[in-house]
């Protein structure tokens, strides 16, 4: 465990007490790091969140809404997102077409539609193997609370918990809110892990559903897309016959070779620029020798007019 003397200055020390376990029968304190959620992004929600960090590995939103509720009553506390939530969000079907044109063209959808899709998707995951999902030491969370003025409460109580050294206790309250641990824990995972086969076999044929209809958009997408330029001005390669747009190696193939035809064009007009440069020297050299010849014929025929000179004696 660590204490407030190795944690920023920004963060609050939220101190609790682990009851004894049959594993482990001595009573220990964890301390919980908490301040007000200011992520990169912001969202709409920053100013009534809090941001958790060193939280217990068995911790679950039932563990939560009981220590806010011990602090600052019950209704304060909505929900809370871990960090294994973000980071480990189960895939749904991604065929590689849709995945590539989704960024280039987003289309808003009814209602209804959305909720069917939701729905399909859903029913496309195979269900889960544990009951109850552990994280690592040292993870993270977001807190949803009702208000600013809820997380102002929670940070005051916090700070009174230093004065009162009355630490809430994990998991009082929680009962049978949360799935058990330990033995039965292990035993829930050995039984979810072999489904049935008409389970198996729905979540398969929902998560095709799912593909072919993402297909079927990436094709229309497709068509829609295909003589428009993108942000750089170039158009989307296609084979004949398919409405769907190439592979990317036959779309850099196809870049190359028009690099290539530029490059070649622009090396053309420089050597014939340098022609005419040469062209136009050879002219001025001519030009001036003529010149020269001809002033050469003058100071001769000067010469030959003004005769022999003789200087006086």
């Amino acid at each position: 465990m660590t204490d407030d003397s190795t944690i920023s200055a920004e963060f609050s020390v939220l101190p609790i007490t682990i009851p004894p376990l049959p594993s482990y029968p001595v009573q220990a304190t964890h301390y919980i790091y908490l301040r007000r959620n200011a992520p990169k992004i912001a969202t709409a929600n920053d100013t009534r969140s809090l941001f958790l960090a060193n939280v217990p590995s068995d911790s679950t939103e039932a563990h939560f809404r009981a220590l806010f509720t011990s602090l600052v009553g019950a209704g304060r506390f909505e929900s809370i997102t871990f960090e294994q939530d973000k980071n480990t969000a189960i895939s749904s079907p991604e065929p590689a077409q849709a995945a590539r044109l989704a960024a280039l063209h987003k289309k808003r959808k009814r209602e209804d539609e959305e909720t069917q899709s939701a729905k399909d998707e859903a029913a496309a995951r195979l269900p889960d193997t544990w009951a109850r999902r552990l994280h690592r030491s040292g993870s993270t969370a977001v807190a949803l609370l009702a208000d600013e003025k809820s997380v102002d409460s929670v940070l005051k109580a916090v700070r009174k918990l230093k004065k009162s050294k009355k630490y809430p206790v994990w998991g009082e309250g929680v009962k049978d809110k949360a799935p058990p641990l330990g033995s039965q824990w292990l035993r829930a995972h050995n039984k979810l892990s072999y489904p049935g086969n008409d389970v198996v076999q729905a979540a398969v044929d929902a998560y095709f559903t799912v593909f072919n209809r993402r297909e079927e958009e990436a094709v229309q997408l497709a068509k829609r897309l295909r003589n428009e330029p993108d942000e750089d001005g170039f158009v989307t390669v296609t084979r004949g016959g398919r409405a769907a747009p190439a592979r990317r190696d036959e779309a850099e193939e196809a870049k190359k070779k028009m690099l290539e035809k530029q490059q070649k064009k622009k090396d053309d007009m420089q050597n014939f620029y340098r022609f005419q440069l040469r062209e136009r020297r050879k002219a001025e050299q001519a030009d001036l020798l003529k010149r020269f010849a001809e002033d050469k014929k003058k100071v001769q025929a000067m010469k030959e007019k003004r005769g022999k000179f003789r200087p006086e004696t």
